[in-house]
């Protein structure tokens, strides 16, 4: 995993393509495109105020991860893999690169998002609840304990 610089312009590109790719096959999955980040710009993802962390295969960006951490807890903002990297490891790679950060981790993903659920619950994510942000939008929130 590396550190990624949205500041350069390429990067923050990159990020947003394999954004768009990831969430458009989440959004067949759940049956919605009230995916929030489906609607935003490569600006719009500049913006966030995450830290990011990639994974390269062959030298490209194959997925990322977003994520805040605030008072001793890691939330992931954003998770995504490149379809043409799909079922290579990339994601549980990037999860556990935010759970080697030792603390608490959330994450939420659309609820009938089954391989990102499964994913979660294979890595020791406990499902602690479903909420509606937007109609027909729903999410599954998932906490690990972290790994102190």
């Amino acid at each position: 995993m590396t550190e990624l610089d949205l500041t350069d312009e390429s990067t923050a590109r990159a990020v947003h393509r394999i954004g768009l790719r990831a969430y458009a096959v989440e959004a067949a999955l759940i049956g919605s495109d009230a995916i929030p980040a489906l609607h935003e710009t490569p600006e719009d993802v500049r913006a966030l105020p995450l830290r990011w962390l990639g994974a390269h295969v062959d030298g490209v960006l194959a997925g990322f991860v977003g994520f805040t951490r605030e008072d001793g807890v890691v939330d992931v903002d954003r998770l995504c893999v490149h379809p043409d990297f799909f079922r290579r490891g990339l994601a549980r790679r990037l999860v556990g690169a935010v759970l080697d950060l030792g603390d608490p981790v959330t994450v939420s993903t659309g609820a009938d998002n089954g391989p990102a659920v499964a994913l979660y619950e294979r890595l020791g994510f406990e499902r602690v609840g479903t909420v509606e942000p937007e109609p027909g939008l729903l999410l599954a929130l998932f906490r690990h304990p972290g790994q102190h």
